[in-house]
């Protein structure tokens, strides 16, 4: 007799969550098959194999487990009439490949995959897979047939040449195939691709990266920006703060700085977890950072410490929407800012992350200390923001041999 049931693994995860697998068991052997879902203990209901109302969307989590189940129960079903005796590899040769198109299809995997990332609020992640796979597709003569052992370094390379005949930049073509490495990690994972079909061992993403310079300010630049007198350009006061703020805030990026609330503050440190990394961060509030805090203090009408988002409950896509809205005003307003204060460089939310830590590293920081201060995972990430010290710090630096 065979027997499936939906259960919680025992392997807890880095984010404190647990994977949800397919147990099926015959002759008292058990294989188990991994599900899209992972849940805190107390979400899940042992007894029924279902999540249960502590989980935000467990009615629609639910019914894709129950799909889940359904499919499995037809594949056991199969087996029986075709075979008197079958056993667990024969129903995961079946369950795995046979039975489900998505394995067999690199568009229906990353459907299911952008679809999970929507359900889980990475809404901004879901809309650069889509962009990516909108492209793939396009590349593949907008054919929906694409199997991951079909992805060879010889089609990656193709690829990369179909970008750039289209204007594509190494940093461009470098979010596509890094999100494709992603997919295709993720299919491996959950055994619908072979890892002896990995293609990135041969096409190195990595030749992609460092070619585009980061545009970073001085301290003198970032000083300018401060100390400049807006009675003139109310408009542009906010856009100041947040740059500020963020330069102040070891690079705190624009969607941190939207979703910053009141209760984030705590006495003189600010407690948040960064959208992007899941990594918390506490950072001491200096003197420029609390004049900014002080200036919306009066203004309190939601939870969120600046006037972005306007209202307390808004779902994910509102929040992309809003983000991406309110990001290109704010960019075209650093523009402006920049031009009043005579500064050359192209100013935009993401100078002030690579400003923060160039002024550090002129200032004599040492890198691994500016790598912890970003929350980088590894200190190669902090060198590519560190690439650009100014030339005149590199001229001195010549001079020093004469």
């Amino acid at each position: 007799m065979t027997t499936l049931k939906t259960v919680l693994r025992q392997t807890e995860l880095t984010n404190k969550k647990y994977p949800i697998s397919l147990r099926v068991t015959k002759d008292r052997k058990s294989k188990f098959f991994s599900t899209i879902f992972k849940a805190f203990e107390n979400e899940w209901e042992e007894k029924s194999g279902r999540f249960n109302k502590n989980n935000s969307n467990y009615i629609q989590n639910n019914r894709v487990i129950g799909k889940f189940e359904d499919r499995a129960l037809k594949v056991l079903a199969e087996l029986e009439l075709e075979k008197e005796q079958y056993t667990l590899d024969d129903f995961e040769q079946r369950f795995r490949v046979d039975s489900n198109p998505i394995s067999m299809n690199v568009f229906s995997f990353w459907e299911e995959i952008i679809s999970e990332m929507v359900t889980a609020g990475r809404t901004g992640n879901a809309r650069a897979n889509n962009d990516t796979r909108k492209s793939l597709n396009q590349f593949n003569s907008s054919s929906n047939k694409l199997t991951f052992n079909e992805i060879t370094p010889e089609f990656l390379y193709k690829y990369d040449v179909f970008l750039r005949s289209r204007g594509g930049t190494d940093g461009g073509i470098g979010v596509r195939m890094r999100a494709i490495r992603a997919l295709f990690n993720m299919a491996i994972e959950r055994k619908l691709a072979n890892a002896d079909d990995y293609p990135f061992t041969t096409y190195k993403i990595s030749k992609l990266k460092g070619k585009g310079f980061k545009r970073a300010l001085s301290m003198d630049d970032v000083r300018k920006i401060i100390d400049k007198d807006l009675t003139d350009y109310p408009n542009l006061i906010n856009a100041r703060n947040y740059f500020v703020f963020s330069f102040y805030t070891r690079g705190m990026n624009f969607t941190d700085m939207m979703k910053l609330r009141w209760s984030n503050i705590s006495d003189d440190q600010i407690h948040y977890t960064r959208s992007k990394t899941k990594g918390n961060f506490i950072i001491k509030i200096l003197p420029p950072v609390q004049k900014i805090l002080d200036s919306y203090k009066d203004d309190k009408t939601t939870k969120y410490v600046f006037p972005i988002l306007l209202k307390d409950k808004l779902s994910p896509d509102q929040l992309e929407n809003r983000k991406n809205k309110t990001l290109k005003k704010y960019n075209k307003k650093l523009k402006e800012i920049a031009g009043i204060c005579g500064i050359t460089k192209p100013l935009s939310s993401y100078v002030a992350r690579h400003s923060f830590a160039n002024c550090l590293k002129q200032k004599g920081v040492a890198t691994d200390v500016i790598s912890e201060s970003m929350g980088h995972q590894n200190l190669a990430v902090t060198q590519a923001y560190l690439k650009e010290l100014e030339s005149s710090v590199l001229d001195q630096a010549c001079e020093m041999l004469l």
